[in-house]
């Protein structure tokens, strides 16, 4: 059963929350990132992404950028933007996109029941990207950036939140881009029993977004573990900074895919290679998938729909009958080449957030040659393959609203 507990979170006082919150540090480059910064001193950005307040072309990896992480955290704690609740708390946190509102329980999730497998995960993580979330956490001593998890949804967690949410929230903003967030603290000893009480009754968590950061938590938490002759297993190491929305609220958007060249064939001969694998139709607008076995191409300034031949959408096993998976495995890898996208340089992916406009300006600009619209995965897909203890193609899902970080931090001592 799923252990979730309260913790003393350093949090943005209301009147700073909308300058201090920033988007995740894994949608941004650094040029973007400095961008959206620019002339805001307290965005989570210095944190997340700390090497925009050093030279242009400083090493991502290099000790002063994860030390100025360190300065820029401790820097808000000095000027009084972060303060520590005084006892421990759960907060609830919504985000507003649209018509669309999630709901989830700010809290601390545990590193054993990631280990153990109580946490699952679908997704592989690269080891650069996992070493440099592992060395952010331990030199800033935090878990600055939550990570996303989801459970299947019960009706006694739902009515917690319901109860909750009819209350004043103490943070609520809207966004630059029109994203709404508002924060509740949940510092009543009852209403924290309960929420404890009932996630211990979930049988599993699972994560949806974060796998890097999930990973470095549960490896600086063995470490420390492994590292202290006292080890209890309650210090706060022992657990990592979590949302935890129920999977009938999330929404996940299509993730594409662009790729640099045709592998040395013409237009006509790619489309013939097409073919062999899917019905191709012409269409005079732009394909955004309506179902799942289609897929849209734009080819030669050109949009084509692509639907899946029956025989692989058959297939019975969760992972092979993904659409991203059919499209790797059946097209990608034996016609352009691409046998790892995960390391592949000449295939670049696309949250579904930037549109097909995206995809477009990409293969005009002659930066690409071809793009993929795909349908997106379904949140039912994602729990049955983590599940089974199956990993999904990379870059399957892209969940929209994204967390910001620096709502709510969890220290590791």
């Amino acid at each position: 059963m799923a252990t979730v507990r309260p913790f003393k979170g350093f949090r943005p006082l209301p009147k700073y929350a909308k300058s201090v919150a920033a988007k995740p540090y894994d949608v941004l480059n650094s040029e973007e990132a400095r961008i959206e910064a620019k002339g805001n001193p307290t965005s989570f950005l210095h944190v997340g992404k700390p090497e925009i307040d050093l030279p242009v072309g400083t090493n991502l990896y290099d000790e002063i950028v994860y030390q100025k992480g360190k300065e820029n955290l401790q820097k808000l704690i000095n000027d009084g933007i972060l303060k520590e609740d005084e006892t421990p708390c759960f907060y609830l946190y919504a985000q507003i996109m649209g018509a669309h509102t999630q709901y989830g329980i700010v809290g601390c999730a545990s590193v054993e029941e990631y280990l153990n497998n109580t946490i699952k995960k679908h997704e592989l993580t690269r080891k650069d990207k996992e070493d440099d979330r592992t060395k952010h956490v331990k030199i800033t001593n935090a878990h600055s950036g939550p990570i996303f998890l989801t459970y299947r949804a019960t009706n006694l967690i739902d009515k917690i939140v319901d109860r909750i949410k009819e209350t004043v929230p103490v943070v609520n903003f809207t966004a630059d881009d029109g994203i709404g967030h508002k924060l509740w603290v949940i510092a009543d000893a009852k209403q924290i029993d309960e929420i404890s009480n009932a996630f211990g009754k979930v049988s599993f968590l699972y994560v949806a977004d974060g796998h890097h950061r999930s990973a470095a938590a549960a490896r600086v938490g063995k470490e420390y573990a492994d590292a202290n002759p006292h080890h209890t297993g309650k210090e706060e190491y022992n657990f990592f900074l979590a949302v935890l929305f129920p999977h009938n609220q999330l929404r996940i958007m299509d993730y594409n895919r662009i790729v640099k060249d045709l592998n040395g064939r013409t237009v006509d001969e790619f489309k013939l290679e097409v073919k062999k694998f899917f019905d191709l139709k012409d269409s005079p607008v732009p394909v955004h998938p309506g179902a799942k076995g289609e897929i849209g191409m734009y080819l030669d300034h050109h949009w084509y729909v692509l639907k899946i031949k029956q025989e692989y959408i058959a297939n019975p096993d969760p992972v092979e009958k993904l659409d991203v998976a059919i499209l790797q495995n059946y097209f990608l890898k034996p016609v352009l080449a691409i046998d790892d996208p995960r390391t592949d340089k000449r295939i670049d992916f696309v949250g579904g957030i930037r549109g097909l406009a995206e995809l477009e300006r990409r293969v005009n600009s002659g930066e690409m040659a071809v793009a993929f619209a795909l349908y997106p995965t379904s949140i039912e897909e994602l729990l049955a393959i983590a599940d089974a203890g199956k990993i999904m193609p990379p870059k399957s899902t892209w969940f929209e609203p994204k967390l910001r970080d620096g709502m709510v931090v969890h220290f590791l001592s």
